[in-house]
């Protein structure tokens, strides 16, 4: 299990194609008949859901911000499991990472974790011999990573294709691929990135088999698969991270096949097209802790699952579906009784901001008393936090690392009692807790704090 065949792509800076080489390398890799495990540096919610779709296996994300570096390993062989070979994709530049925190979180880091090799994504489009100093450069900079290939993107003829091989001969590092820039697939993008696969799925598809056959026709798909293949052991002998442990099967019972006590409690989980925006190891540790987790969509169920005990609400575009959101009068109401009977409500970003009075001047659940809009602004970057009192997620004083990523305002920004005190980038505290609601912008990783989840479970069962 620790020797999983693995390639990490990576890329001098954003925007130079590193979306489109994974996923149409996960997606021609599936195609030979390899089960695929993808995955994704940092915290990006949007390009897993890509992933998922080229490989048929739930795209995960390796944070070594959120998670801590030592988790980095152990879940990226927990979304791994019985596959022949993984690919990791990188995010932003290969050497860039959390602001005024060296290496940490960089695509650089998470392949030295993994001792992975990296295949280097280079927009070569208004370049020919420079490509061999941009390359050496990057190869070189840090001895701890090895840089085992180069995709040439946006290639403009065969000249210079020819150009640019040549150039890069002197570096060392064989090029196992080249791209028509004519040949570019288009995905649209909105205000924080590309748009979800749940909001354009047919699209999607098809943009994914586009990917696969651009990455077949230019790349040396054997030649990546040797490279993955000649990784070797990850380092320091990980174990895979596993959600169970002894403590979390209370409920459980063998009178049921999904061996559910009747008396475990369900949490209802937001999904659908507004709300894409979860961890799969957050459903996991909750049915890990007891729970018969049960996904609903706000935008059509006008009802939460029968017998909910707890909600959980995560992020995604609700400024986008904000008329329909609202439209959906009755489901609105049954959020708002719900939060009001006491029972535990866990709502991140997209879900703090359906939880407020209004959005955009549409009526949302009113279980807050704050209202939200969208702005110009970018809210963008990890952040520390601790929680300021106790509530359904975590005691007063639990430590927690998050990241926020939105272009709304909530007024005001926290409520009597916060959810969190933030360090980062000023002091200040954010948030709301009220009855069983935790509702905030921050989007944590529960994978670092288990806790979280079987406090939550708990909660829902004694609520």
């Amino acid at each position: 299990m620790s020797s999983v065949p693995r390639l990490v792509i990576a890329a001098p800076a954003s925007g130079s194609g590193k979306t489109t080489v994974a996923t149409g390398l996960m997606a021609a890799f599936a195609a030979r008949g390899l089960a695929v495990s993808p995955h994704k540096v940092g915290p990006d919610y949007i390009d897993p859901g890509y992933h998922t779709l080229a490989t048929g296996r739930v795209g995960r994300n390796l944070d070594a911000y959120l998670c801590g570096p030592e988790l980095v390993a152990p879940l990226f062989l927990h979304g791994a499991r019985g596959c022949d070979l993984a690919v990791v994709e990188g995010v932003m530049g290969l050497y860039d990472g959390a602001a005024g925190e060296g290496e940490l979180a960089s695509t650089a880091h998470v392949a030295k974790l993994l001792g992975a090799p990296v295949v280097l994504v280079v927009d070569a489009s208004s370049q020919s011999r420079s490509v061999a100093a941009l390359v050496h450069g990057f190869v070189s900079w840090d001895p701890e990573v090895r840089v085992g290939g180069v995709i040439l993107n946006k290639v403009g003829s065969d000249r210079h294709e020819a150009l640019l091989r040549e150039a890069l001969e002197s570096v060392g590092v064989p090029v196992v691929g080249a791209l028509r820039r004519a040949q570019q697939v288009s995905t649209p993008s909105r205000h924080l990135g590309l748009v979800p696969v749940a909001e354009r799925r047919s699209a999607a598809v098809d943009a994914v088999a586009d990917m696969a056959a651009l990455v077949a026709r230019g790349c040396d798909l054997e030649a990546l698969e040797a490279l993955a293949r000649a990784a070797g052991p990850l380092p320091g002998g990980s174990a895979p991270w596993t959600p169970a442990s002894p403590t979390l099967h209370p409920t459980r019972s063998a009178g049921r096949p999904d061996g559910l006590s009747a008396s475990a409690p369900v949490v209802a989980v937001a999904g659908g097209s507004a709300f894409t925006f979860s961890y799969a190891e957050h459903t996991e540790l909750l049915t890990a802790a007891g729970a018969e987790v049960v996904t609903f969509d706000p935008l059509r169920d006008e009802e939460l699952p029968e017998g909910t005990a707890g909600l959980v609400v995560g992020g995604g575009f609700p400024e986008v579906y904000a008329a329909e959101l609202s439209a959906n009068e009755p489901l609105r109401k049954a959020v708002a009784e719900l939060a009001g009977s006491g029972a535990p409500v866990a709502a991140e970003c997209a879900g703090l901001l359906y939880l407020c009075r209004e959005l955009d001047g549409q009526p949302m659940c009113g279980v807050l008393d704050a209202s939200a809009r969208m702005t110009e602004r970018l809210t963008l970057g990890y952040r520390d936090a601790v929680a300021v009192g106790d509530s359904v997620l975590a005691a007063a004083g639990t430590r927690m690392r998050g990241h926020e990523f939105h272009r709304t305002v909530v007024e005001p920004g926290a409520g009597a009692a916060p959810a969190w005190g933030v360090r980062a980038p000023v002091r200040r505290v954010e948030g709301f807790v009220q009855q069983g609601v935790h509702a905030s912008y921050l989007h944590t990783h529960w994978a670092a704090r288990p806790g979280v989840a079987r406090r939550f479970v708990e909660r829902c069962r004694t609520s």
